[in-house]
């Protein structure tokens, strides 16, 4: 794997009407995002498996590894993510997107 340039941080408080079946369609279609993104070097997402507790409430994380600025740029708008950015709108409480050059 290339060394990133951009990593993007998503981290989600999911709702009430949250399933099993949707978080694994979440990580199924994230983890596509290597072979339909270009620029996406490694995608991890899951919940918090962090033993000091300082989770702040959030349930879940997506994290995405980039070549470059322009190739998170490019993720935004594109067609393989639209679909997890709406389903993480819809049933997400809180959500905080924190991007950082690596």
């Amino acid at each position: 794997m290339s060394t990133p340039s951009v990593v993007h941080v998503v981290l989600v408080r999911w709702g009430a009407d949250i399933t099993a079946a949707a978080l694994e369609e979440l990580s199924v279609t994230a983890g596509a995002f290597v072979e339909t993104i270009p620029g996406v070097l490694a995608v991890h997402c899951g919940a918090n498996t962090s033993p000091e507790g300082l989770g702040g409430g959030f349930d879940w994380a997506l994290i995405v590894s980039f070549s470059s600025r322009e190739a998170r740029d490019g993720y935004l708008p594109h067609p393989a993510h639209q679909p997890i950015a709406e389903q993480i709108s819809q049933l997400a409480e809180e959500v905080v997107v924190y991007d950082v050059d690596a």
